[in-house]
This record gives structure tokens, C-alpha cells and sequence, in this order.
């Protein structure tokens, strides 16, 4: 991996786990929320990404379209079920599971069956990250959750890793066999998000409400979630998916290590050995 590639990923890492610590400070009006920041990054973005399309001349295929109409898809399934795990089980046992079998099952599809060959020093750095992902979310564990619980949340923590590895998976073939620019992929996947979303609303409070209470997270997120998926996009161009899945998760280490600083969450120590753990992975993903 090259250090230009690193220095997106690792840039990505940090606007991830900013939007996420704002994400945090919203604990209602969950679903009018997701789609409010869904709908603010089509609106900032989407111009831009046809703006970069007109200018830089296609691809005009069809692809064009249904490539991010799938990523939709499959990126909403990710979120609701990751929603549905937080509100059935516990985020110390979803958090980690899905976060740690997202990219094991990425490497694993992009080695075994797309015949990806990225080294040995290469999946053991990736497996070192996917340690230090594990490492710094059990120090988020709380109270004793109970057997049933515990089960559903491996359920619903598994689906989610699930739904991770094949937006990675989809989104990897988008911009390597299909060739298709980041900016206008994902401007035109988030657009598609905001519109398949749009039906869930009626069930819910007015969008309203939500904006004039959380205008200010709905535009930070709106902004940072797509750029951070953007450079990783840009970082798939040209870097086996197989190292790209389990280095991005490094933004979980930068988070923990933020909601240490800023909300005194507890386990300062676990988390700095995460954090070790990750850089030592990230070091041979890098030597190779």
C-alpha cells in the first residue's frame, strides 16, 4: 500500500469517527435523522458529482445508474439492521462483531474467491487491525447482558458485518471493473438512499422537528459521511479490497480514543492498546 493510499484511508478514519461522535449526540428521531443527513449529502454532493461527470465525459452507461441504485441498497439494508441490532441488543456486543466480521469476510471473498493475492504480510496486518477494532470496542462494554440478549446481538452484530462486506464488495467492483469515479458514485448512491428511504418517513415524526433540532449535526454528517467514503472509493481505484476493508476500520480506534477525550468514556488503557495493535497491522499492510 502506498503512502498516498494510506494518507486517504487514515484521512477517512478521522472524518468517519467525527461524524459518528456527532451522530452520537442525536439519541432520537432516529429514523427522520438518517434520512435528513442522507438526504443533505445528496444535495451537497450530487451536484458536484454530475458536475465532475459532465466535465470528465461518462462513463454513459447503464451501469451509471444501477451500480450506485445497488450500493443503495445494500447501504441502507447495513444501516437498519445495525439500527434494529442497537435497539434489540447491546452496542458492546453488536459494536465489535459487526465492525470485526466486516472486514474478515471482505478479505476472505476478495482472496478465496476473487483471487486477490495481497501477501502474507498483508492479511496479517490486516487481521492485526481487525484485533485492534475488537480490543478497543470490548473496552466500550458496559453491564452484564443477559444470554438472549448476547445471542441477538451476535445475530444481528453478524448480519450487519454481513451487510458491510457486500456494499465494500459491490462498491470495490464499481470502481475497479466498471470504472467509475467516486464523487459521481456515491453522490448518485446517496441520492438513491434519500428516495428509497423517503416512504419510511409517514410511519415516523415530521422531518421538521428533526431539522430544526439537529440542523447542525444533519449538515456536519451530511457533509463528512460521503467524503469519507469517497476517499476510501479512491483508495479501492488502485488497492486490493482485501487490505483497504480492515485498514478503514482503524476510524473505530480514532473514535474510541475521541469519546475517551471528549465524553470520559471508561478503559483509556484497553483502548491505547487497541490503537498499538491497529498501527502495528497497519505497518505491514503498509511494508508490503
Amino acid at each position: 500500500m502506498s503512502g498516498q493510499v494510506l494518507g486517504l484511508i487514515l484521512a477517512a478514519a478521522l472524518f468517519h469517527a467525527i461524524w459518528n461522535i456527532t451522530a452520537k449526540r442525536v439519541t432520537s428521531d432516529g429514523y427522520p435523522f438518517v434520512w435528513c443527513y442522507v438526504a443533505a449529502g445528496a444535495v451537497i454532493w450530487l451536484p458536484i458529482g454530475i458536475v465532475l461527470l459532465i466535465r470528465s465525459g461518462g462513463p454513459w452507461t447503464w451501469w451509471l445508474l444501477v451500480a450506485p441504485a445497488v450500493s443503495a441498497v445494500l447501504h441502507i439494508a447495513y444501516s437498519l439492521t445495525l439500527q434494529t441490532g442497537y435497539a434489540r441488543a447491546d452496542l458492546s456486543v453488536v459494536y465489535p462483531v459487526a465492525r470485526g466480521t466486516g472486514p474478515l469476510i471482505t478479505m476472505a471473498v476478495a482472496v478465496l474467491a476473487l483471487g486477490e493475492r495481497p501477501g502474507w504480510f498483508a492479511v496479517g496486518g490486516g487481521m492485526l487491525v481487525i484485533l485492534g477494532v475488537v480490543i478497543v470496542a470490548a473496552g466500550t462494554r458496559g453491564h452484564a447482558t443477559s444470554a438472549q440478549r448476547a445471542i441477538t446481538g451476535l445475530q444481528y452484530g453478524g448480519a450487519t458485518g454481513c451487510a458491510i462486506a457486500a456494499y465494500t464488495l459491490w462498491d470495490d467492483h464499481g470502481m475497479t471493473a466498471l470504472a467509475l469515479a467516486p464523487i459521481p458514485y456515491f453522490s448518485l448512491n446517496t441520492a438513491f438512499e434519500a428516495l428509497l428511504l423517503s416512504p419510511g418517513l409517514r410511519r415516523h415524526p415530521p422531518v421538521l422537528n428533526t431539522l430544526r433540532r439537529h440542523w447542525r449535526e444533519v449538515l456536519t454528517v451530511g457533509v463528512l459521511s460521503p467524503l469519507a467514503y469517497i476517499l476510501v472509493l479512491q483508495a479501492m481505484r488502485t488497492t486490493s479490497v482485501a487490505l483497504v476493508a480492515p485498514a478503514r476500520e482503524s476510524s473505530i480506534v480514532v473514535g474510541s480514543l475521541l469519546a475517551w477525550w471528549l465524553f470520559k468514556e471508561p478503559n483509556p488503557l484497553r483502548r491505547l492498546l487497541g490503537a498499538a495493535v491497529v498501527l502495528a497491522g497497519i505497518a505491514l499492510i503498509v511494508r508490503v
